[in-house]
């Protein structure tokens, strides 16, 4: 690598092209090896690894057994970085999570044991299994990459990702996620059924011990440092943030909406936006980039109006509803989206 993107660069420079697409391709390679492992689509792959690189929390609902721990094993084992699971059930306390203060009887003074939460990637399984007030112990963890105990604060590795889990069928004995917690995740993503071809191939190896084996690191450390900083310096234009603006305000007006986006949704749409332009090997974000983000961006911070559910209108309509009805801006036909005009 020999254009990336170094830490000693000013915060605003922007990427080259030809740094672009040499980051490219080491985001091609973090999917490839995940799709090794995981029968996904490579949009989704994409999604998952853009949300670390973008230095957000992933949210995953969908069925057991689809893969959503193999997903977040393979990340954390391809991009080299420490992975912890906890198990959120309704007998969880907070401390379970963030560590606590406990007695060392060799100094004969309290010391502070380091919880699971203390990794690069926690996967957070079945959140909505366990009580709210061990939910809201994530909360400063995944807002402010830190945890405070007895008056003293003490920061998360970097990078830190929450993968959480939950299935969205199955509510029994579950404290559902507020919505002031579900805005808190950058992504939603929903693996679904493999093809018949990816379940026969997933048959198939299922007894080779090999296949069950780790994964090597696809990327060294500078490497994963550089696709974190080269995300964070895509360009976006003036054209592309109004067109990121008109989708967050038609949420608020659509008559299906009750409650709209946030201006953390804008902001959580301009990052994926900016992390799937790096995917494609480009240095500004496009039309298409802002598209593919925005139903996993936005879908679970909407609330919609109970006529809708009632009438069978879901996320995913409205948005693509929303989508047909904001008209792209005059400048995508030129260089704007390049360029800050």
């Amino acid at each position: 690598m020999t254009a990336i993107v170094s830490e000693e660069q000013d915060p605003s420079a922007e990427l080259t092209v030809e740094a672009a697409r040499e980051l490219g391709l080491l985001f091609a390679e973090v999917v490839a090896s995940v799709r090794t492992v995981l029968y996904a689509d490579e949009h989704t792959v994409q999604l998952a690894a853009g949300c670390l690189l973008a230095q957000g929390h992933l949210l995953v609902e969908d069925l057991p057994g689809l893969g959503k721990t193999t997903l977040a094993k393979a990340l954390s084992q391809s991009l080299g970085l420490d992975f912890h699971r906890v198990q959120f059930t309704a007998d969880l306390l907070p401390a379970d999570i963030t560590g606590a203060m406990i007695l060392d009887r060799s100094r004969g003074e309290p010391v502070f044991r380091p919880g699971p939460i203390f990794t690069n990637l926690l996967m957070a399984d079945e959140l909505n299994r366990a009580s709210a007030r061990s939910q809201s112990a994530l909360l400063e963890a995944m807002e402010e990459r830190q945890v405070s105990m007895d008056g003293r604060t003490m920061a998360l590795p970097r990078p830190f990702m929450v993968l959480a889990t939950q299935n969205p069928y199955d509510a029994a004995g579950t404290s559902p996620l507020p919505h002031g917690q579900r805005d808190r995740f950058l992504l939603r993503l929903s693996l679904g059924y493999p093809s018949r071809s990816e379940e026969d191939q997933l048959i198939a190896r299922a007894d080779d011990a090999d296949a069950a084996g780790p994964l090597a690191a696809a990327l060294s450390r500078p490497e994963l440092d550089a696709l974190m900083k080269g995300v964070s310096v895509v360009h976006m234009s003036a054209a592309a943030r109004g067109y990121v603006l008109d989708l967050v305000l038609a949420t608020r007006s659509h008559p299906g909406v009750a409650v709209g986006a946030s201006p953390r949704a804008s902001l959580a749409l301009r990052r994926v936006s900016k992390a799937l332009a790096l995917a494609a090997g480009r240095h500004f974000v496009t039309p298409g980039d802002i598209q593919r983000a925005i139903g996993p961006s936005l879908g679970h911070r909407l609330i919609l109006n109970p006529g809708s559910e009632r009438a069978g209108t879901g996320i995913d309509e409205i948005i693509s509803d929303i989508v047909h009805q904001v008209p792209l801006p005059d400048a995508v036909a030129g260089a704007g989206w390049r360029t800050g005009g």
